[in-house]
């Protein structure tokens, strides 16, 4: 059994500065976002992806230089801010299993945010939504993670925090088990993890050991 985890939100507690960081440079350009309608609507998809959604929905068109402003600010609040979600580190030194990440972001920031909280070691490999066409929600991610490790679907579990995670890998034909313990979720977003896929979903990562022994036995 192959474990497939998320970075952003999952091993990282980085999704609430970087929704500020969105909200805050959006602002500066005339563009309102609160930092919750940010997690609401984007968390979970490439930047890339995101720049593309904001640009259709406010009919605007973001400087071209937007995403590398987002990544230097983004980058220099990890620096000071950054934390790794309470317990992974034990989680997952817990579970005897082949283990690597699959995350939306770009490949800098992965390996910044693991090296930053002292995970780097912990994972086998690291996949990009760069190395594929499309991003989550699609499952090509995913699918390319387990083809990499060389993993069949079915014997995939993904540990996920965003619908269009959570989504994508149902898709892709793998076992969800959806976390709510990162900053930036609110209240009901378990049960919108299980509408959106989630077979167990967990708010703290002590509960993962039992949530991928569950998994494991279906």
């Amino acid at each position: 059994m192959l474990l497939i985890f998320d970075c952003d939100g999952v091993l990282v507690d980085s999704e609430a500065l970087a929704c500020q960081i969105d909200a805050e440079i959006l602002s500066g350009l005339g563009i309102s976002y609160t930092a919750d309608e940010i997690a609401r609507d984007f968390v979970g998809i490439s930047l890339k992806d995101m720049i593309a959604r904001i640009e259709t929905e406010r009919r605007c068109k973001l400087p071209e230089d937007f995403g590398a402003l987002v990544e230097r600010n983004l980058f220099a609040r990890f620096e000071t801010d950054l934390q790794p979600i309470s317990g992974i580190r034990d989680a997952i030194l817990g579970l005897a299993l082949p283990r690597c990440v699959a995350s939306s972001s770009l490949p800098e920031r992965i390996a910044l945010s693991l090296r930053l909280t002292g995970l780097s070691d912990l994972f086998e490999d690291v996949f990009s939504s760069s190395e594929v066409k499309r991003g989550k929600p699609a499952p090509d991610l995913f699918l390319h993670a387990a083809a990499r490790m060389s993993a069949h679907p079915d014997a995939c579990i993904v540990i996920e925090d965003s619908l269009a995670g959570v989504s994508g890998a149902r898709t892709a034909g793998m076992r969800v088990i959806g976390f709510t313990g990162g900053g930036h979720c609110s209240a009901g977003h378990g049960e919108r993890l299980r509408e959106a896929g989630a077979h167990e979903v967990i708010g703290h990562m002590r509960e993962l050991e039992d949530a991928v022994n569950r998994l494991t036995r279906t």
